[in-house]
């Protein structure tokens, strides 16, 4: 009868050391403090002992196998997990879109020098998600809500919207698109200002569908202290037309409603920055 050398394993917190028969039996044990040993001896079937504050390794055939994922399984569940995302947003109410859309392509942290010259650790470019197409059709969609219900509070009749390129263009298009498409029977011109009078021409500083004496909405993309804002005002005042109200994507809460409701004008915004700094958490 052939008999087997019974392995047994001495586990150390590093790791486990295999023996075999007298190797075991005159192997010096290091010496440990009294009531708390750090070298056990376990048999082959790696059944230990439970010592606290201590955890055995188990043997190579008692420890669970892992199925590695090849790239075009992670892709496939990438790809899952996108679109199960994807599912969740979209039944999210059309703000609550725009808020995350926001928050995952135009808010930015860090170091910055705002148009005004300030200096910020908060930025917002908010020209990735207004030329989005996504983003273009869910501003239109809250804006034109927005406009509607400030219209009416306000009792005024609104003939056409713009503001000062580049940040107002595709918010103004975006909000006109939308009012369209809910009633076409009166449709909501679109215009823009440009930052100085073109030099050949017809030489005009608001381009697009405006006529003197429309009552207009000015919008803007981000305010900060107002000024682009109060420079397309001056222009479309200039040019005979009337500012019923000024809606803006975001007001950064910095001066810019207040520096512009001062000269009469009320100022909606779809989103703050505290609403924006909210949702980033």
């Amino acid at each position: 009868m052939i008999t087997r050398a019974r392995r047994v394993h001495f586990f150390y917190s590093g790791g486990r050391v295999p023996f075999r028969g007298a190797q075991a039996a005159s192997l010096q044990l290091p010496q440990h403090q009294s009531n708390a040993p750090r070298l056990v001896v376990a048999n082959s079937l790696g059944k230990l002992p439970r010592l606290a504050g201590w955890q055995p390794a188990l043997p190579s055939r008692l420890r669970p196998r892992v199925k590695r994922q090849s790239s075009s399984e992670l892709n496939r569940l990438a790809k899952t997990i996108a679109l199960r995302n994807e599912k969740v947003m979209t039944s999210l109410p059309a703000k609550d879109q725009l808020r995350a859309l926001l928050q995952k392509k135009s808010v930015f942290h860090g170091e910055f020098t705002l148009a005004s010259g300030a200096k910020s650790d908060f930025y917002v470019d908010a020209r990735v998600t207004t030329f989005d197409p996504r983003g273009a059709c869910l501003i239109g969609e809250v804006g034109w809500a927005l406009l509607k219900q400030t219209a009416t509070r306000l009792n005024k009749n609104i003939k056409a919207i713009g503001g000062l390129t580049l940040g107002a263009d595709p918010i103004a298009l975006s909000i006109g698109i939308a009012a369209q498409r809910e009633d076409s029977s009166t449709p909501l011109q679109v215009f823009t200002v440009r930052k100085a009078v073109k030099e050949h021409g017809r030489q005009k500083r608001i381009e697009g569908n405006f006529s003197p004496g429309d009552s207009v909405v000015v919008v803007d993309d981000v305010i900060t202290t107002g000024g682009s804002t109060i420079q397309a005002i001056d222009a479309i005042e200039e040019a005979g037309g009337h500012v019923a109200f000024v809606l803006v994507l975001l007001d950064r809460q910095e001066g810019g409603r207040e520096n512009i409701e001062q000269r009469g004008h009320k100022v909606v915004s779809i989103f703050t920055r505290a609403e924006l700094a909210n949702a980033s958490g």
